[in-house]
């Protein structure tokens, strides 16, 4: 189990809201392992509720009462079961109540928008994966998306090209068919 605190490491938050924090830690997670990686999802729970109601996990987590009051604690969950498409897994999951929301970080090829027009018609998923990897002007994305019970979402986008932290879009509406899929997750 991986955990982050929201802190950046020369002390005060890397962003106001809570949850642009969680999205840029798990985002800054990601580039840590590298490239290359499956999709990974991450619950996210309120750290004061968490050191309230489950002290000794809390302290195992690192969590402590200097955290800030208003934070969430971003925590690996298992890894996803090879061969399973993304939304055939996600419409598994269901979340206890103690978790606030939940994250999940992949990588994808995307193109352009001006590249749209000459997608050619009638590819599987296989055919248009193929066709996108080959095209010239690919990107090779990590998207990390999070969303909370309440509605609220945050993305962070990084480009393999501009891999770096001061290169990271973020944005609320960045990736709308992830954040529909993992809000999904909390419909009873």
């Amino acid at each position: 189990m991986f955990t982050m605190s929201n802190v950046s490491p020369s002390g005060p938050p890397m962003a106001a809201s809570p949850l642009t924090v969680a999205v840029l830690e798990i985002d800054n997670y990601a580039a840590g392992l590298g490239w290359d990686q499956p999709a990974r999802l991450f619950a996210l729970v309120d750290s004061a509720a968490l050191r309230a109601q489950e002290p000794g996990l809390a302290a195992q987590l690192g969590i402590d009462d200097t955290s800030q009051t208003a934070s969430l604690t971003p925590v690996e969950q298992e890894e996803l079961p090879a061969g399973t498409a993304l939304d055939e897994f996600l419409a598994t999951i269901a979340w206890p109540d103690a978790v606030a929301g939940c994250a999940m970080t992949v990588e994808r090829m995307m193109l352009p928008p001006s590249a749209e027009g000459s997608v050619p018609e009638g590819l599987t998923d296989a055919q248009l994966t193929k066709w996108v990897s080959e095209h010239p002007d690919r990107q090779e994305v990590r998207m990390t998306v999070a969303v909370l019970r309440d509605g609220a979402r945050e993305s962070a986008v990084r480009l393999r090209e501009k891999d770096s932290p001061t290169e990271v879009l973020t944005g609320a509406g960045l990736v709308p068919g992830l954040a529909e899929a993992l809000a999904a997750t909390f419909e009873s």
